[in-house]
């Protein structure tokens, strides 16, 4: 059986404009994709090994300095090699090396800083520890950003001095984080 050009260009535009349509309504309900102004991630690169054990708190506080974590906030972490899975903190909000916390907030003003307690400071030399903190972050949901980064602090010959460093900008980077220096 023999098909004339005619039949087989119609079948074939016809064919086309099948997919066509198809891929344009598959597309139609798709919902825009934004950035949820509530919604802070706090990332901690990966520093050394025995750094990246050490976990930092989150502490979240309002304008009056009261603790809202509780309150006026939920969070998620995930560990950032594997992405795709979502982790509910269970007691406290923490950060190791590598992890990202996901902060849901309510609309206001808040603090945001980390500390790590002497008792939790493992491997690192237990004689004379102070509570490691860090800096204090003003975040506002009316004029938000979406990723704040902690990292350690480190004197000029690159030793860990047990304080925490928050900023907007992501840390220098070389084979890990650069620890922040004094």
């Amino acid at each position: 059986m023999q098909y004339s050009y005619a039949i087989i260009l119609s079948m074939k535009i016809t064919f086309f404009l099948a997919i066509l349509t198809a891929g344009l309504l598959a597309f139609a309900d798709t919902p825009e994709i934004h950035h949820n102004p509530w919604e802070l991630i706090i990332y901690r690169p990966e520093n050394s090994k025995s750094m990246n054990e050490v976990r930092c708190y989150i502490r979240l506080q309002d304008e009056d300095g009261n603790d809202v974590i509780n309150t006026k906030a939920k969070a998620t972490y995930e560990w950032a090699s594997i992405p795709d899975v979502v982790n509910q903190y269970k007691k406290s909000w923490w950060l190791s090396g590598g992890v990202a916390a996901h902060l849901n907030l309510k609309p206001g003003k808040y603090r945001i800083s980390v500390y790590t307690p002497p008792e939790k400071q493992y491997p690192y030399p237990s004689e004379n520890r102070n509570q490691w903190e860090s800096n204090i972050l003003e975040y506002d949901t009316n004029n938000p950003t979406k990723v704040i980064f902690v990292s350690p602090v480190a004197n000029e010959n690159g030793f860990y001095t047990g304080e925490w460093f928050i900023s907007l900008k992501s840390p220098e980077y070389f084979k890990f984080t650069k620890p922040r220096r004094q």
